[in-house]
């Protein structure tokens, strides 16, 4: 039974209780070091999931963000569109390369990159964008069909930020399989986690097998080490990727409790005028990964300090990026929604281990601060 005043974290990881078991397989082979048989079978329960031929396990999402630019071509100068409202490990591999990143805005009808917008950027960008890194934004899908057409009608390759949508579908197919390449992220807070890992995914195996040469280190076929490119440390270990295959076992279940959670946060506070819930585009179905609102007058970190008086943590919508010190002189096609969101907004703790009490625990608390 837990205690009364136990905390409530945002979205602890939530083991299946197979890990063990695969992990000891791991020792008893000895393929400890990166590669090995459970970085295969994870890589393939991928490949299961989103019906994409190839995928590649890495050490996070972030990586194979980077991993994407580069074998695209991406490099000094070159224009990479992107989300603005999001989280910057999905932004700073366009630093990495040296590119000029240009954000969008969001829509209020999806959370995520307004594709009006979109059509701005492209407009106004000081030379032809080579790519578009769009994010869906917890677990919440964005307006793929208008933002995919605009990229194929300008020649702009579509990189999928989904390491918060895994499981997430537009129109029943899997958020990460519409652009040239789909990202997903296993760090400690995701619906799933290996403690800190991501994918990268695509249809294109030259584009893919690229990628893998470059995520271990450009090492070039020799018996020798010999190289004549420059790459990275970037490959997932056997031991990580084995707790990945017992979490991909328990991901639909892990899907339906979130949403059970949203629920539950909806049917309570749902008649409280002055809250808005993330919405769900029609024709989708997100993980829900965590519960995220708006409220219309109060202040939304007295909000959250009352929580966290109480034991429960929460957190902050994503602060923009253009908002971001760091990207004070980007271009940005902006609406004032990505803004509003991060001054009005809240993430309530979604963890898959939560029950209805704990629900109503949060919900109690938020109401009494409210008033």
């Amino acid at each position: 039974m837990k205690m009364q005043n136990q905390r409530l974290f945002l979205s602890p990881p939530h083991m299946s209780g197979r890990e063990q078991s695969y992990i000891a397989d791991v020792f008893e082979s000895n393929y400890i070091a990166p590669l090995g048989p459970m970085v295969d079978r994870f890589e393939h329960s991928i490949r299961d999931l989103t019906r994409v031929p190839y995928a590649l396990a890495l050490s996070s999402a972030t990586a194979a963000l980077h991993l994407a630019l580069r074998v695209l071509g991406i490099g000094a100068g070159d224009i990479v569109l992107t989300s603005s409202f999001t989280f910057i490990g999905g932004v700073a591999p366009i630093l990495y390369q040296n590119a000029t990143p240009v954000f969008i805005d969001s829509d209020s009808g999806s959370w995520n990159l307004d594709p009006l917008l979109l059509e701005e950027a492209i407009e106004r960008s000081p030379k032809k964008p080579k790519a578009l890194i769009l994010a869906h934004l917890y677990g919440q899908c964005a307006d793929l069909e208008k933002i995919i057409a605009l990229c194929n009608l300008h020649g702009i390759a579509l990189i999928e930020d989904a390491a918060e949508s895994l499981g997430t579908t537009y129109n029943g197919q899997q958020t990460g399989t519409f652009g040239t390449f789909g990202v997903y992220s296993f760090n400690g807070n995701k619906i799933l986690t290996t403690s800190g890992g991501g994918m990268l995914i695509s249809s294109n195996k030259e584009l893919i097998e690229k990628a893998r040469f470059y995520s271990t280190q450009a090492r070039d076929d020799a018996p020798h080490y010999e190289h004549t490119d420059y790459g990275y440390n970037y490959r997932m270990s056997n031991i990580l990727a084995a707790i990945g295959v017992a979490q991909m076992e328990v991901l639909q279940e892990r899907i339906a409790t979130r949403r059970q959670i949203f629920e539950w946060y909806t049917q309570a506070l749902g008649d409280i005028g002055e809250i808005t819930f993330m919405p769900e585009l029609p024709h989708t179905k997100g993980n829900r990964w965590l519960t995220a609102l708006t409220f219309e007058h109060s202040n939304p970190n007295r909000i959250r300090l009352a929580l966290e008086d109480k034991n429960i943590e929460s957190r902050p919508l994503w602060k923009p990026m253009h908002l971001q010190p760091l990207f004070k002189d980007a271009m940005c096609c902006e609406n004032g929604t990505s803004q509003r969101l991060f001054e009005k907004g809240l993430c309530l703790p979604s963890g898959t281990q939560m029950n209805r009490d704990d629900v109503e625990r949060v919900c109690t608390l938020l109401k009494k601060a409210l008033q």
